[in-house]
């Protein structure tokens, strides 16, 4: 057997130990499927972060609705006014008249109420309280009063329900309506935000005072105080 020199196995090894060479059709190949990869695995991050925002949108949203139901909710919705007559229980209508509610919560809470007088009372149709007197005539309202019987009557007012005024906002113009007989020709003055469920006896007995020709009542008769209820 013939020796190999060693020079000839040096440049064997050499030829062993060369590199492959890789055609520019498969380089290019390569490349194609993994830019592909790429923009697949992008398209797919795009996708899952919109879901991911528009859940976080929605349940956002949910619970800020949530939240304000819980608030409406978490308010008193009872008045009990503590009158010189005796007590007279309201219920309030949060959700028929939720900024005329918070209006008279807010005043409740100052003290607005204590010691208000109720000024007028009007036989058979309304008894009126405020701190200021200014209804703009009150003979414009006892002639309407005579109207009552022949127009259409709202629920809203019915008998012993409570309202006030929508002329002013100040607090001094906050005035409390009682109504004591249907008077749905007021609709377009008066905002309805509760209605008596106790003590219409009482109601009625301040109905009948004495009063003088300007419906004035000739005794001191009024609000005590006012106590704010989450439940009977």
């Amino acid at each position: 057997m013939a020796r190999i020199k060693p020079q000839a196995l040096l440049i064997q090894s050499k030829k062993k130990k060369g590199p492959t060479r890789i055609s520019v059709t498969t380089i290019l190949f390569c490349s194609l499927i993994v830019l592909l990869i790429l923009l697949s695995l992008i398209a797919t991050y795009r996708n899952w972060s919109r879901r991911e925002q528009t859940g976080t949108g929605l349940s956002t949203f949910e619970h800020v609705d949530k939240i304000v139901d819980s608030n409406k909710y978490d308010l008193p919705g009872y008045a009990v006014l503590n009158t010189s007559n005796g007590y007279i229980t309201i219920e309030l209508l949060k959700d028929g008249s939720p900024e005329t509610v918070d209006k008279f919560l807010d005043l409740c809470q100052k003290g607005h109420f204590k010691g208000m007088p109720f000024h007028h009372v009007i036989k058979n149709y309304v008894i009126i309280g405020g701190h200021s007197q200014g209804l703009g005539g009150i003979e414009d309202w006892t002639s309407k009063g005579k109207l009552h019987s022949r127009l259409t009557i709202s629920p809203k007012h019915e008998a012993f329900m409570l309202g006030t005024t929508k002329v002013k906002e100040d607090s001094k113009a906050f005035q409390l309506f009682i109504t004591t007989a249907p008077m749905p020709d007021l609709n377009d003055k008066l905002f309805v935000f509760g209605h008596v469920i106790k003590g219409e006896d009482v109601v009625q007995e301040i109905e009948e005072v004495d009063t003088d020709e300007h419906y004035r009542p000739k005794s001191p008769v009024g609000i005590i105080d006012v106590t704010l209820q989450q439940e009977i």
